[in-house]
């Protein structure tokens, strides 16, 4: 997992809508980059849900919210219409942002080894310096924690 502190690898994926999106172009602007499996499974949903929920305020708080998965971007498509998901999702089939953000691991299911996407969550500043990280980011609380993190900041 990348550290607090060094710089956030730089990428160029595609969103729900077909166009590249790449990490450049939040220079100067806070984001929260949360990684997760799949479009439509039950704890990737309701950590969606729970970011589409505190949208408004992590925006007041100056934060964009970017979900990337190994999903296409049709599925993202999908995935943001059927639940009114207001922020970015990019699809990386290739694993380029997974690798470099060190989410894509070998993971043990059902007896066998498969690599797969670790949930976790980067907030990375203006600067593009990574500066905190939920390493095992949990669907129902992820949000909330980026959140209070981001207000306590905000009051220092």
């Amino acid at each position: 997992m990348l550290q607090a502190g060094t710089k956030a690898p730089d990428f160029t994926l595609v969103d729900q809508t077909g166009a590249e999106v790449g990490l450049s172009a939040y220079a100067g602007k806070k984001i929260v980059i949360y990684f997760y499996s799949k479009d439509n499974t039950s704890g990737c949903t309701r950590q969606a849900q729970a970011f589409a929920g505190e949208y408004g305020r992590l925006r007041e708080l100056g934060a964009e919210v970017v979900g990337i998965s190994k999903d296409s971007a049709e599925s993202h498509a999908r995935f943001a219409e059927k639940y009114g998901l207001p922020f970015t999702l990019l699809a990386d089939p290739e694993h380029t942002a997974l690798q470099a953000y060190d989410v894509w691991k070998e993971k043990v299911r059902y007896g066998k080894k498969v690599m797969s996407t670790v949930r976790a969550t980067y907030v990375i500043d203006e600067n593009g310096i990574i500066e905190k990280v939920w390493p095992s980011a949990k669907p129902d609380t992820n949000a909330a924690e980026v959140l209070e993190y981001l207000s306590a900041k905000e009051r220092d």
